[in-house]
């Protein structure tokens, strides 16, 4: 046997063991989903039954049906929703702009300027909870869309994300525009962001998610349930003494859907915008 016929068994052993880690890997990644949607069709005697069943027998919907029955799941949902898409818009809009000026317009501290607005990154935000809730108050913004929406929309990190994809852009676009009279504004709307959809599809897919799972913000700004989204309505569903884990899990499967939709249209420009964002400093 040639010592290229060893090699290359060699290298297909090595990719079929690589294969065989990461088929591993996914699995048990899957199973806690698995698990989930498994438990949210259980009847409640048989959700902590042992043993184990994976696959429930009998299968039924009830903890679904029972769920919009204990709290208004519609109108949570539909919180969420419009939460999370105008949270996800602002948020695509203001560090889109942010990201520009620091990227393509010199201006005297400009460096010190965005390093001081990173350095926000380090500042927990459970520390500006009690002081972002008493500027609601003065506002007047507790139990309203702005006080869920409005402290989303700035982010340091959609700011950095997108200014390091902008860097990446060839200036002689902008030149050229200049040359035939275009202004800064429509230079950004109409040659930087259709540029940039793979570092805003990336944004987007980060902003959704963030919005649509938070939970500690929305449970201090509201407090009337038809304003109340779907982490904080859910946690309800959490006894004192005993908890209908079926339930919990059936909202949870519920809550988890528009992620993986949201994830799922946005895949192809997610992907390359993580291969093409940072790559210049």
């Amino acid at each position: 046997m040639s010592d290229l016929t060893l090699k290359r068994e060699d290298a297909a052993g090595k990719k079929l063991l690589f294969y065989t880690l990461l088929l591993a890997a996914a699995l048990m990644m899957l199973i806690p989903f698995f698990w989930m949607i498994s438990t949210s069709l259980k009847t409640d005697e048989y959700v902590l039954s042992i043993p184990l069943q994976f696959i429930p027998r009998p299968l039924t919907f009830d903890s679904y049906t029972r769920l919009t029955e204990i709290f208004p799941m519609p109108r949570m949902f539909w919180n969420s929703l419009v939460v999370a898409v105008l949270t996800t818009a602002g948020q695509l809009i203001v560090s889109a702009m942010a990201a520009y000026a620091f990227a393509r317009i010199e201006f005297r501290g400009r460096n010190a300027l965005f390093v001081l607005y990173l350095a926000t990154l380090m500042i927990p935000s459970q520390v500006t909870i009690i002081p972002l809730f008493i500027l609601m108050r003065y506002l007047g913004w507790i139990n309203t869309y702005p006080g869920l929406i409005i402290p989303g929309v700035f982010s340091a990190f959609g700011t950095f994300l997108l200014r390091q994809f902008f860097l990446t852009l060839p200036k002689e676009l902008e030149e050229a525009a200049f040359i035939d009279g275009a202004s800064r504004w429509t230079i950004f709307w109409r040659i930087i962001m259709p540029l940039s959809r793979p570092s805003l599809a990336t944004l987007g897919v980060f902003a959704f998610m963030g919005s649509w799972n938070a939970f500690l913000w929305p449970l201090f700004i509201v407090r009337n349930e038809q304003l109340m989204t779907l982490p904080v309505g859910l946690a309800t569903l959490h006894g004192r003494w005993l908890t209908q884990w079926n339930l919990v899990m059936a909202g949870a499967v519920i809550t988890i859907i528009p992620m993986l939709i949201v994830y799922l249209f946005a895949q192809r420009y997610f992907v390359q915008g993580v291969v093409t964002t940072g790559l210049k400093g």
